[in-house]
């Protein structure tokens, strides 16, 4: 996924030109199969706007008619990297500058079967990327790791793209252990908040509580079993107190499938959680 972007310095653009220019961006990737919720938004598709002529026309009223050519380009923001660009000229006319401005940016045709070839370009450089930086992405993220940064390292790993088969297939091993080392962590804090829900007072409020808490724990965990027998207990005092079932059940052995994207709701949780506000660098891209 590219993530759109349009700078402030871009000249003479109004907020709501910027607006516009940024929903033809976001357009332009998801007509191309490279559109969505960027978790990892290192790679960017931007504009650049210069414009070429400014006339008045021999109307009456007289409009402001102006030509501008609009550059994309797809790069990684953070590296500050270009790796492909495509320009298009476009033409608006306005009651004024600024209204001429969008009029201009309107003309934009997203749906252009040319960007095809430009957005494949940036694809691949993309993919490039990950094959040249596979070896370090990994060392980065067992360093936070070590540092029991789990959440981010597997936000690091799970962020390569599938299309970047080798590096993915690596990352995937690399996430594994670090996963199981989050859930045993996990397991043991949550194990311990709920047997001391339940000893408080061991009435059907305390079970409710603590049911929450152990139905959440992964089966993979170490402590799995003692959370299942704390569980049971759970569910047998129920019966005897209340006269009814627990609603509450531990969760099954996952599939190599919902390993997959029980890692990737890691990763997205992370980024979620992470400031909005990136800061890129396009300096010399135009």
């Amino acid at each position: 996924v590219l993530a759109a972007y349009v700078p402030q310095q871009v000249d003479k653009m109004s907020d709501a030109a910027r607006t516009m220019l940024t929903n033809k961006l976001s357009q332009i990737v998801t007509a191309n199969g490279m559109g969505g919720s960027a978790m990892n938004e290192r790679f960017i598709i931007t504009a650049n706007i210069v414009t070429l002529t400014k006339d008045l026309t021999a109307t009456a009223p007289p409009m402001t008619a102006l030509g501008l050519e609009v550059t994309f380009y797809i790069g990684d923001g953070i590296d500050g990297t270009k790796f492909a660009s495509k320009s298009v000229q476009v033409k608006g006319v306005g009651t004024n500058e600024t209204k001429a401005y969008i009029e201009a940016i309107k003309q934009i045709k997203t749906n252009d079967p040319s960007y095809a070839s430009f957005i494949e370009e940036g694809k691949q450089k993309i993919i490039k990327y990950y094959e040249t930086k596979c070896d370090f992405i990994i060392k980065d993220a067992k360093s936070l790791a070590g540092q029991n940064q789990l959440e981010e390292a597997i936000y690091k790993l799970s962020s390569v793209p599938d299309v970047c088969k080798t590096c993915y297939d690596k990352c995937l091993a690399a996430i594994a252990p670090i996963y199981k080392q989050k859930i045993d962590r996990d397991c043991k804090l949550k194990l311990a908040e709920a047997t001391n829900t339940w000893n408080a007072s061991q009435d059907a409020a305390a079970a409710e509580s603590a049911g929450a808490i152990l139905s959440s724990i992964e089966p993979q965990a170490a402590c799995y079993g003692e959370a299942k027998a704390l569980s049971a207990k759970i569910q047998k005092r129920v019966i005897e107190i209340d006269k009814r079932e627990w609603n509450y059940v531990m969760k099954e052995q996952q599939q190599t499938s919902e390993l997959i994207k029980a890692y990737r709701d890691v990763g997205v949780a992370y980024g979620n959680g992470q400031p909005k506000s990136v800061t890129y660098n396009v300096n010399g891209w135009w």
